[in-house]
Parts: structure tokens; C-alpha cells; sequence
């Protein structure tokens, strides 16, 4: 059976980019690096198909005047005549995967459409639309393979369990819960990133030659912070992956020098990351690694930063997120803001450069940039980010102020717009905020 997944172009709408000083444009992001790890663990349930993996961030990055979505997907729904077409789906990316659906039911009317992702998961009842068959909520690739099997079959939908439907009379919920898979232990599933080749060249990080790719050590989140969508989609749990399965995986992908770990943290249990860090080394894996690590990770534990850095870490992403203690609080961060000046410290006196990400309230007055930006220039990093406060759906941050929201525009929810009434005019505010970005060591991008 031919299937088709598809990644969806990112978002354009940026107005931090829009309104910020021209010298800090260039610093400002305008793509999101990195294979699409779900759609490759995907494909790995039903290799015994003819699956086609197709990533439209990746074709727009290679060829930048290529045709508008709508014309791209006509083309691919003709080249490959799939039976099924699935697309993992995140906030700022929802109504181009509705206009992916919707033309690929203009095509072949017969063709059934899957969706899946973050947003499939929190937000489900979006998708209410008759050009969606069916919606997979959760980490389960499983379902998918069983909605292939189904089809092959001649067997009835109905039966799947975590399955959405969609109807005529609106979304039919399973009557099941989603089915348990623990994707970090025994149900691991090793991404084919041959589907991926056509693309590789541009999943490189700031002036990197090399490209790189994720790979997750863990699922979820111990931690509950307010504007996270992370351990909203997990329910609060944290799944470890198995020092064995990692290692095989950093073995078997020699065309990507530099790795992302792709974890919300990457040291959570500490015993885990040294163990494995041993083994890197004893395996004699050499490659830039790149992980999110807590302010107040590095600020307790020196000694493991320096370990990390021998083997070869070499930049760190930390949610700075504030400088003020009230604000962390609000957060419900649980790190004091006097763990970033140290962390900033630890991170460089091991040579490793820290991306430092600062989130910025919608009430900021001209107080509070002048304050922020006192500080961060106090406490530079070679990379910084200054992104929107933005209630994400399924977090505790947009039920807390859902009646706020002024634009429910979901393009726009990709933390470079406000989506609720700034203090400021708003193109001022997004203008001061665009200018923060210039307050930063390096002159690289990440």
C-alpha cells in the first residue's frame, strides 16, 4: 500500500521579525532545524509498505522558490497516488495541515487523511473538519499501522483503540483509552532517517557545516511549568530511554556529526546521564552534542557539566525565561533567577555555549524592557532568544487566561506574536522585544 506522511511548512507570521530594528534581524529565528522524528517512527511500524516521507520545511529550506502548499501537494498526490496520507501537526502549523487534508481530498476524494502531532494530542476536537478521516492523539505510532491494516484488510475503523472519527453528526471519541506504549523502553522504535536524505543539507545549526538531528534520552517532564505544552502531552510523566538503545542509535547515524537531544530536559536523572556519557565515551563516539539543560542543573551540579563537556558538548539551551524571581514563581519554574548568572558561569568555564531563552509577559511597559535589558547585558550569552509569553492550548497558562486571548489566529502561536493585548502599542512591543535579541556575545545564529 502506498502512504504518504508529511512535515508542513513552519509558520511565516513573525512579528518580532516584522517590527525589530534591522541590525537585529538577521539574529532572529526564521526556521525550525531538525528532522520530523514522529513521521520516521511512523514509518518504521509499516516498512513493509510503500512509504513516502516527505518534509515540506526541509523542500522549502533546498529549494526556496519552490510552488505555493497547495500546488506541492497536488504534485506529490499525483507523483505517488498514496492510499493514505498522515500529517504530524503542531499549534502554528494547524491550518496548513488543513489545507494539506483539503487538497489531498480534492485529488482523490477515496484517500484517507490521518492527523497526529502535539496538536492532534492537546487540541483534537480542532479537527473537526470533513476533509480529516481520522485523529491520533498520544505517542502510539501503533494506531496508525492499525488504520493501514484496517484498510488492507477491509476491517472496520471503529475497532481501533484511540482512534478519533470523524462523522457527519461531529468527532466520535474512542471508547477505549489510548493503548499504554512506552516508547522509551520497550516499544523504542528506531526512525528511518533515509527518508530523509533529500533534505539533510539543511538541518544544519548557525554556521555549522554539519548537519544534525535529533534524538530524545526521554520523554516528558518531571517539571510542571505553566506555559510548557510538554508534560501537559505526557500527564506529567517522564520516560527514560534505555543507555543500550541510545547508544545504537548514535552509532548507526554517521551522516549527522552534530546531535540534538531532543528532551524538554536532558538531565533529569543524573546517575542516567553520567552512565551514558561513561559509555560515549567508552564506545568512542565522537559528535557535537546539543541538550536543554536547567540553570538550576548546572548551578548544583559542576561536576557534570564538565564531564558532558569532555564529551563533547558543546552548546546548551537554557530557559533563562526571567529574570525576576515573582516571574519564575508565576511559572511555577521552581529555579531562583540567581541560578542563571551561575549556570552562565559553570557553562563557560567548560567552553560550552549557552543559548539562553527569555520568555516576555504581554503587560511588559518600558520599565520592565529597560530592566530585562540591564540584566541580560549583565549576564551575556554567546546565543540569546527573547520570545512572547503565549498560551499554547492544553496548557495550565491558556486556561488561566483564555478570556485574555484577542487573536485565536493559530499561525501566530509560535512565541514570536502576542496573541493577547500588550501593554505597549503592540508593533512598539514586539519592536522592543525584536531589540533584545541584539544583546548576545556571539554574532552566529541558532
Amino acid at each position: 500500500m502506498k502512504i504518504l506522511l508529511i512535515n508542513p511548512p513552519r509558520s511565516p507570521e513573525n512579528n518580532i521579525l516584522k517590527y525589530a530594528p534591522s541590525e537585529a534581524k538577521r539574529f532572529i529565528h526564521k526556521k525550525l532545524i531538525g528532522p520530523p522524528l514522529g513521521l520516521l517512527t511512523i514509518a518504521a511500524t509499516i516498512k513493509d509498505h510503500d512509504v513516502t516521507v516527505f518534509d515540506c520545511k526541509g523542500e522549502y529550506d533546498l529549494v526556496p522558490d519552490s510552488p505555493p502548499l497547495e500546488t506541492m501537494i497536488i504534485d506529490l498526490m499525483n507523483k505517488y497516488q498514496p492510499r493514505i496520507v498522515g500529517v504530524t501537526v503542531i499549534t502554528s502549523e494547524f491550518d496548513f495541515s488543513l489545507e494539506i487534508f483539503r487538497t489531498v481530498k480534492q485529488v482523490d476524494p477515496t484517500a484517507i487523511t490521518v492527523a497526529g502531532g502535539l496538536h492532534a494530542t492537546l487540541s483534537a476536537p480542532d479537527f473537526y473538519d470533513p476533509s480529516v478521516d481520522f485523529i491520533i492523539p498520544g505517542q502510539n505510532p501503533y494506531i496508525f499501522r492499525e488504520v493501514v491494516r484496517a484498510l488492507e484488510q477491509g476491517t472496520s475503523f471503529t475497532e481501533i483503540e484511540g482512534l478519533w472519527t470523524n462523522s457527519s453528526k461531529g468527532l466520535v471519541k474512542p471508547t477505549t483509552k489510548i493503548p499504554m506504549w512506552n516508547a522509551a523502553g520497550d516499544g523504542f522504535l528506531m526512525p528511518d532517517r533515509s527518508h530523509l536524505k533529500r533534505w539533510i543539507s539543511t538541518y544544519k545549526v548557525g554556521n555549522s557545516p554539519y548537519p544534525s538531528t535529533y534524538v530524545f534520552t526521554s520523554l516528558g517532564c518531571p517539571f510542571k511549568c505553566t506555559f510548557c505544552s510538554i508534560w501537559s502531552q505526557y500527564k506529567g510523566h517522564y520516560y527514560q530511554r534505555e543507555i543500550d538503545s541510545l547508544i545504537e542509535e548514535l552509532k548507526s547515524i554517521d551522516d549527522y556529526p552534530v546531535v540534538r537531544f531532543a528532551d524538554a530536559n536532558t538531565i533529569v536523572n543524573e546517575d542516567f546521564i553520567i552512565a551514558l556519557f561513561d559509555r560515549i565515551e567508552k564506545e568512542g563516539i565522537r559528535k557535537t552534542f546539543v541538550m536543554d539543560i536547567r540553570a538550576d542543573v548546572a548551578a548544583r551540579r559542576p561536576d557534570i557539566i564538565e564531564k558532558l563537556a569532555r564529551g563533547g558538548l558543546k552548546i546548551v539551551i537554557c530557559g533563562f525565561e526571567s529574570f525576576r524571581d515573582v516571574e519564575l514563581k508565576r511559572y511555577n519554574k521552581r529555579s531562583p533567577a540567581s541560578d542563571n548568572q551561575t549556570a552562565v558561569k559553570v557553562f563557560g568555564q567548560n567552553g560550552i555555549m549557552v543559548r539562553g531563552n527569555y520568555v516576555i509577559p504581554p503587560e511588559y511597559d518600558y520599565a520592565d524592557f529597560e530592566a530585562l535589558a540591564e540584566y541580560s547585558d549583565r549576564n551575556r550569552v554567546v546565543y540569546a532568544g527573547y520570545t512572547i509569553l503565549t498560551p499554547m492550548p492544553g496548557t495550565v497558562f491558556h486556561k488561566q487566561v483564555r478570556d485574555q486571548i484577542i487573536d485565536h489566529d493559530y499561525k501566530k502561536y509560535n512565541f514570536f506574536n502576542s496573541v493577547m493585548k500588550t501593554k505597549l502599542d503592540p508593533e512598539e512591543f514586539h519592536e522592543r522585544v525584536g531589540a533584545l535579541w541584539l544583546i548576545k556575545k556571539g554574532t552566529d545564529v541558532i
